[in-house]
């Protein structure tokens, strides 16, 4: 028996061998992940928008990137854009909390069925307080913005049905609920359409516990109907861009992630075919932050987008080539990410352009 039980642990088992003493774009916190993604599997994404640096990447390597919300044919890459089309695999806009994502699969599958009207923007036009920034223009009447909404939800329950992973990035502990159903929302009312009543609508901040019980009851809701599903679940490193409560955006920040960190862990342990990625511990290391946030420090850098790709090739992906560990792509080889990048669609930020 030794007489220290750390002692004859691998590298990765202590800060200075695998933090400290390498270099900051050869690390590579994975140290294991339970399955692997092949190029004919049906990988669809969702949640906040980091996860669009995901699909974009599988979608750039010729993987089977799941849309069941495809651009109308001959739209242009700047018109679908605008659109909200492709930037998901359905065109549900920006997830941000575990509840609307249980919320959503809930509706698709008709056992939820909310009473919160439409909201109307400031030119007048109906808005779907379920996804308010999908259509810029809004919709001209109601029906218009009902029956989009019912085709949509229609993708879903065919997304559900069909894929074979969905990477999931949770992004936000904060949101706001419609008192009369508890229907979840992306945006506060009167952000992107809608009036806000505090009579009508409520802020909640998700516990840990509440966010564990909705991913157990989204993984529940989707293997229902498709048995085989796995999830891979990753935490944004953006932070809020705004708080609601009375203190501190970097308290509320912290709190948002921890939470959201340890119930990724909690439904990773407890449930198979359930995996977590570690993209929030490569761009928030001590050893890289510094380099992979841009002067707002907020967005993602190009350099620290590459590297969480470079580790989720190298670990979740069958026959991949490429190692966590090489330096960083040379700006030939970026030409492309960095048209994508400029292109991420945050719902969140609308709070800050009133």
């Amino acid at each position: 028996m030794p007489e220290n039980p750390y002692r004859g642990l691998p590298s990765h088992h202590f800060w200075r061998q695998s933090v400290a003493a390498i270099p900051p774009f050869a690390i590579d916190p994975l140290v294991r992940f339970p399955f692997e993604l092949a190029q004919d599997h049906k990988v669809a994404a969702a949640g906040s928008c980091f996860a669009q640096h995901i699909s974009q990447a599988l979608q750039r390597h010729g993987f089977n990137y799941f849309m069941t919300e495809p651009p109308p044919a001959g739209m242009s890459r700047e018109a679908a854009q605008a659109d909200n089309y492709g930037v998901y695999s359905a065109r549900y806009g920006n997830i941000y909390t575990a509840r609307q994502l249980r919320q959503l699969i809930e509706r698709a599958f008709g056992e939820f069925s909310p009473d919160l009207p439409e909201w109307r923007d400031r030119s007048g036009h109906f808005v779907d307080p379920f996804r308010p920034q999908i259509q810029p223009s809004g919709f001209a009447s109601t029906d218009a913005m009902r029956s989009a909404r019912e085709a949509h939800l229609g993708q879903v329950r065919r997304l559900v049905e069909e894929l074979d992973v969905l990477v999931f990035t949770l992004g936000l502990t904060e949101g706001w609920v419609h008192i009369a159903d508890g229907a979840v929302i992306p945006l506060a009312p009167g952000v992107a359409g809608g009036t806000f009543d505090e009579s009508v609508y409520k802020f909640v901040n998700f516990s840990t516990a509440e966010i564990v019980q909705d991913l157990c009851a989204s993984i529940d809701l989707i293997r229902k109907v498709n048995p085989n599903a796995r999830f891979i679940f990753t935490v944004s490193p953006v932070p809020l861009i705004a708080t609601y409560r009375d203190q501190h955006v970097l308290v509320s920040n912290t709190y948002s992630k921890a939470s959201l960190r340890v119930a990724a862990e909690e439904i990773s342990l407890a449930r198979p075919g359930v995996a977590y990625f570690p993209s929030y511990e490569i761009i928030t290391s001590p050893a890289t932050s510094r380099n992979y946030y841009l002067d707002d420090l907020r967005s993602v850098s190009l350099l620290g987008v590459d590297h969480v790709m470079r580790v989720f090739f190298a670990h979740c992906v069958a026959g991949s080539k490429k190692t966590a560990a090489s330096p960083p792509a040379l700006p030939s080889e970026l030409r492309e990410e960095i048209r994508n990048v400029g292109q991420i669609v945050c719902d969140e930020e609308a709070i800050v352009k009133l």
